[in-house]
């Protein structure tokens, strides 16, 4: 029996809407597959890039935002470069930077 779970497009539009309601800013970078696509979070603090991370499916069971990309991301032109490859190989990859102080603990509350 397959666990039933939110599309990526609702749960991307969620996160949005969640970051803004507690004074952050989020916004849609690349618009992956509304059902199944993959999810990359930039996450950020006043517009200072601290690290990239990706919803992932554990095996044990249930969803985990496991970093990836550079260790430097917010050196110029390195997550962007990360981001195109990453697109390059799924397209239908959601990217989303996510702007606030506890933008990674928002993001676990709400995707995990």
């Amino acid at each position: 029996m397959t666990e039933p779970r939110p599309a990526s497009g609702l749960l991307v539009s969620a996160l949005i809407r969640r970051i803004e309601a507690e004074g952050g800013s989020a916004m849609v970078i690349n618009r992956g597959d509304a059902i199944a696509g993959a999810m990359l979070l930039l996450l950020a603090d006043r517009g200072v890039l601290n690290g990239i991370v990706e919803r992932v499916w554990r095996f044990e069971g249930g969803h985990g935002l496991e970093r990836v990309g550079p260790a430097e991301p917010n050196e110029p032109g390195v997550a962007g470069d990360y981001v195109a490859r990453r697109r390059r190989s799924d397209p239908d990859l959601w990217v989303v930077e996510v702007d606030h102080p506890e933008a990674g603990r928002i993001a676990a509350e709400l995707l995990l």
